[in-house]
């Protein structure tokens, strides 16, 4: 057994999310070797800006670095197949932001390539490591909950409410068919399924694109950053991904969902939520409220707990570093889910259970998002097939 101070990783992708990761690693305590961008030039300005010792210039480059034990992988989507795969076969551990690849037949070879080798490989479905996520998922194996009814929720933004705002994930070659189902409706899927204990076994959903063209800034724009601005040339690019929709869902046991998604929802900047009714009580959880849970009961007064280790069970408190009344938030769950994905590698027992997302995971919900664009398409409700 080491110590996670031993690992060192690498990150791929200089957006928005990577230096999100370079961030959750180093308050982990990895070490973090370097960082690889579209460019040599974005991956040394990265580097420096983040105070690391390499802007690797190529993945051959990153890959042949026999210092880096794991490698980050968070460029856009069409290109986690390639990076993925061939950190595997170069025998280094990966952690791969969602979705892990553009349709069920790479993630399918991705699943395969990582049982086949002798590394660790997960998915950054970061919010099930917020501590309230992890106790409500707790609450419920311990039977507090009660028989599943049903589950209501949404995660919803506004950074693409305008025609004008623009980002490589509206694109369906670069970020596939899907859009907001894929981009911030997996991690609500994923979410739920973790937390309720149950997996999603059939969909009928109906998706929306409110601008079938959209106006691309010349010279692009960073994700989130809203800096477009009247005066800036655009080109215009047809979208035909969705900006927002609804999707019904069938569980295990034969409780009922529902879930919207949306990108257009003004003055949503990034709100998961999740209500579950159960037979002895419900719970809910919103992550612009990430320290308190509203716990619903009908014949006592309702009640919210506050993340406060002295009132969670001992799952979630290994996920929380500081005292009630001290909150945690959205970076922390990178932290913890490094720490649990770097424990797991430390230990060196690969046959142990893995308690963090894996490519199983991340696979399962590739079939699911595909099975919703069929729903949508043939406007009917899609049986899951977990065999493809």
């Amino acid at each position: 057994m080491t110590d996670i101070r031993q690992l060192t990783a690498a990150v791929i992708g200089t957006g928005f999310i990577g230096p999100v990761h370079v961030e959750g690693l180093i308050r982990a305590g990895v070490n973090v070797a370097g960082i690889l961008g579209s460019t040599a030039e974005k991956s040394r300005l990265a580097a420096q800006q983040l105070g690391l010792k390499n802007g690797y210039a190529s993945l051959d480059e990153l890959l042949a670095d026999d210092d880096v034990d794991v490698v980050h992988i968070t460029s856009p989507n069409r290109h986690h197949f390639e990076q993925t795969s061939r950190t595997l076969q170069a025998g280094k551990h990966v952690l791969c932001e969602k979705p892990l690849a553009m349709n069920s037949r790479e993630s399918s070879d991705l699943l395969r390539i990582a049982g086949e080798s002798e590394q660790v490989a997960a998915v950054n479905y970061n919010i099930r490591y917020y501590p309230l996520c992890l106790e409500a998922a707790d609450r419920i194996r311990r039977g507090e909950v009660g028989e599943l009814f049903h589950v209501s929720g949404c995660y919803v933004q506004d950074w693409l409410f305008h025609n004008t705002d623009f980002n490589w994930r509206v694109v369906a070659e670069d970020g596939g068919d899907l859009r907001a189902v894929a981009d911030i409706g997996t991690h609500w899927l994923d979410l739920v399924q973790f937390v309720t204990d149950r997996k999603v076994t059939a969909v009928c959903a109906d998706l929306q694109t409110v601008y079938p063209t959209r106006r691309r800034p010349v010279g692009g724009v960073e994700t989130f950053s809203g800096k477009t601005n009247a005066s800036q040339q655009t080109v215009p690019v047809n979208v035909t991904t969705e900006d927002s929709g609804s999707v019904m869902l069938k569980f295990e046991g034969g409780g009922r969902g529902m879930m919207s998604v949306s990108q257009v929802t003004a003055g949503r900047k990034n709100c998961l939520r999740f209500e579950l009714a159960g037979s002895k009580r419900a719970i809910e959880w919103c992550s612009e409220r990430p320290n308190e849970m509203w716990i619903g009961q009908r014949d006592q007064p309702n009640e919210t707990l506050l993340r406060d280790p002295a009132l969670m069970g001992d799952r979630a408190n290994r996920h929380a570093d500081y005292p009630g009344g001290h909150n945690q938030g959205f970076p922390d769950t990178f932290k913890q889910l490094f720490r649990d994905f770097y424990g797991y590698i430390a230990a060196g027992d690969f046959t142990a259970d893995r308690t963090f997302p894996t490519f199983a995971d991340g696979h399962r919900e590739i079939l699911l998002c595909e099975a919703i664009l069929q729903s949508h398409r043939e406007q009917k409700w899609v049986e899951m097939n977990d065999q493809n």
